[in-house]
């Protein structure tokens, strides 16, 4: 996954005169598409993120997960694009549809003419703006990509109401997707014990392995889909199976928006394991 790293920037047009730009160069970019005019006097790259310029054309910054969407950092929340404003800037005449506006101290100044607000007042924001489970996957993301590092935590965790500070021992960097994270939720409440990216000689490494037995891969399109992969699958599969082990493979989808249907799949099996257990 590419993850954006630079900070999209609004120009002025002082600063694209200091930089040698004619009047006439600067229309006539805009009117070529090769310069973006969110709002009079204010220019991006054509290349610039759309939520972005949105958020210019409001004399705001992305924010929450929009921003968080933008690095590449899962976020379960979709539809209303978050945009920071300044306290002290105007207030809008009206909240334009499908927008969520946010107007809290930032911990951290923003870059000058930056289009986003920092990581962490991002992750803070997200953090309040969805369920706790949502909430837990983002921030495995934040951490696992680098977005937020684990120094950033204290300063996360200050913002937030001291309700959410239980969130924090369920943090895990190691997941490498939300599914991952989601389902570690899911075992954890259960209750069996299992362990995390577990490495089965003649397998290779598993998303889980729970009870010793039964091992859980969190499946999504992105890296399954194709037949090639399918079929290195089952044949991974079928040699945990010489050794003892039993698969169960869940799709993305189901665990993101089908958490109960996919908890009772898991305590079913693990249920009759046990009871075929003490039959025998």
């Amino acid at each position: 996954m590419s993850v954006p790293t630079a900070v999209p920037r609004l120009w002025r047009t002082r600063a694209l005169r200091r930089a040698g730009l004619t009047a006439r160069q600067i229309a006539d970019g805009v009117r070529d598409g090769r310069l973006l005019r969110p709002r009079r006097g204010a220019y991006c790259g054509a290349d610039t993120d759309p939520d972005c310029v949105r958020a210019a054309q409001l004399r705001g910054r992305l924010t929450c997960v929009s921003e968080l969407r933008r690095r590449g950092v899962f976020v379960l929340v979709r539809g209303d694009l978050h945009v920071h404003i300044d306290r002290t800037a105007a207030r809008l005449d009206t909240n334009p549809p499908g927008v969520l506006v946010h107007r809290r101290r930032l911990r951290r100044v923003p870059a000058h003419d930056g289009l986003c607000v920092e990581p962490v007042d991002a992750v803070i924001d997200a953090v309040r703006c969805q369920d706790p489970r949502s909430a837990i996957a983002t921030l495995d993301s934040a951490l696992h990509l680098g977005v937020l590092h684990d120094d950033d935590l204290d300063e996360v965790f200050d913002a937030l109401p001291r309700r959410f500070r239980r969130l924090r021992p369920l943090l895990d960097a190691r997941a490498e997707s939300g599914p991952e994270s989601l389902m570690r939720l899911l075992l954890r409440a259960i209750g069996r014990p299992f362990e995390v990216q577990v490495r089965i000689d003649g397998v290779g490494r598993v998303d889980f392995l729970v009870d010793g037995w039964l091992i859980v891969e969190c499946d999504s399109r992105e890296f399954h889909s194709s037949w090639e992969a399918q079929r290195a699958d089952l044949r991974r599969d079928l040699a945990a199976a010489e050794r003892g082990y039993l698969t169960m493979r869940f799709i993305a989808e189901d665990i993101l928006w089908h958490p109960d249907r996919v908890s009772a799949a898991l305590r079913g099996i693990l249920v009759r394991r046990r009871m075929v257990s003490s039959a025998g």
